[in-house]
């Protein structure tokens, strides 16, 4: 048993310092941080320009392709990078299964393209 807590005293550490460190980090800030509001530093703003609609307002759809978009190729590469880390190990099957994975995005960025969704006017 003592063995078994000596195995896991370095995981232990790592939480305990992980742990101050955070609190130390969230603590830090309200104790030292300078605060003088005024108008300006408290009025709400977007993007770097006063707002001048709703928040309710309704958004272009190109605005949600585009993120459907970004989260294919972020899913692309999430699954490319051990797929090319273990390329020895998967042969032949996965290596077709992979441009099998990677001719339907393809085809799927050929739709969105041709659907007119990455232009902006």
């Amino acid at each position: 048993m003592n063995a078994l807590l000596n195995d896991y005293l370095p995981l232990v550490i790592f939480l305990a310092l992980a742990g101050v460190i955070g609190l130390v980090l969230l603590v830090v800030p309200f104790a030292i941080a300078y605060s003088n509001p005024d108008k300006e530093k408290l009025s709400a703003y977007e993007c770097g320009f006063n707002a001048f609609d709703d928040a309710r307002m309704k958004f272009d759809v190109r605005f949600y392709l585009v993120a459907i978009l970004f989260i294919i190729f972020d899913l692309e590469v999430a699954f490319l990078f051990p797929w090319a880390v273990a390329f020895k190990e998967v042969g032949i099957f996965g290596f077709w299964s992979m441009m099998l994975f990677l001719g339907v995005l393809t085809i799927g960025f050929v739709y969105e393209w041709k659907k007119g969704a990455l232009e902006w006017d």
